[in-house]
């Protein structure tokens, strides 16, 4: 059997034996083997592997991580055989206190539920920083998945977290850290992209967020907003994490 290849899709194997393609069923005791060289036309859909399917879980309150999130699912969805949903998680805040407080408008990206969580063979989260730990909003998000740690439905499924602080000294590494123990509790596996962007962690001439727990922003006042060498970074923490997240769904 030189040269085999295999491909899992539900109970049927695709291989590939001699540049010959055959389906193969397997069964409670024995092998039932078809040849469909006659189905040229559909192969292309047969013989793909179940796609990574991973969420893009924030919450945003002016826009920063929200555009983190955009550019994130970018680059996850430049790696083949993964789909990446963007999710936000819900407001807490009356929409009074929101006004006061200058907050953008909601975009249209559907707001997720804690069961929506069981879908997803891993995650990427974001929040903005509140001093030096995720928002409010997004723990309150995370408090609500009680029932998912008890069963730990989330155990073993890779996940990685971006964010934005108001300054350098806000927390664009405590806000990460602080965040990993939500992980640790579900028994996810944290992904950090650690030095792979290269260069563009070294940057010295102009002010970056981010760092090796995860790409970040700097705020500002508000007004700021995310610079193409951060957007660069946001994308290449999509592209690397799906890269990661699919050897893990190798080897389940």
């Amino acid at each position: 059997m030189d040269d085999a290849v295999s491909c899992r899709t539900s109970s049927w194997i695709w291989c590939k034996f001699s540049s010959k393609l055959w389906r193969i069923l397997i069964c409670q005791h024995h092998i039932c083997a078809m040849k469909i060289s006659d189905l040229q036309n559909s192969l292309t859909d047969h013989v793909k592997c179940k796609l990574f399917d991973s969420f893009c879980s924030y919450y945003s309150m002016y826009g920063h991580v929200a555009k983190l999130a955009e550019e994130i699912k970018k680059g996850a969805d430049s790696v083949e055989g993964v789909e990446v949903k963007l999710w936000q998680v819900p407001e807490t805040l009356p929409e009074e206190v929101l006004g006061k407080m200058g907050a953008a408008p909601k975009s249209d990206v559907p707001i997720i539920k804690p069961s929506d969580l069981t879908e997803a063979d891993g995650f990427l989260f974001g929040f903005p920083t509140r001093f030096g730990m995720m928002a409010a909003q997004f723990k309150a998000f995370l408090d609500a998945t009680g029932g998912l740690w008890g069963t730990q439905q989330l155990a073993g499924k890779p996940a990685g977290i971006f964010y934005s602080t108001a300054s350098q000294g806000g927390g664009q590494e405590t806000t990460a850290l602080t965040a990993i123990t939500q992980l640790v509790h579900h028994g996810m596996i944290f992904v950090p992209i650690g030095y792979t962007f290269g260069a563009g962690m070294f940057e010295m001439e102009q002010v970056k967020g981010g760092s090796p727990y995860g790409a970040g922003t700097y705020a500002g006042d508000g007004t700021r907003q995310p610079t193409d060498l951060e957007l660069a970074q946001a994308f290449h923490q999509g592209k690397y994490f799906s890269g990661i997240a699919k050897k893990f769904e190798g080897t389940a």
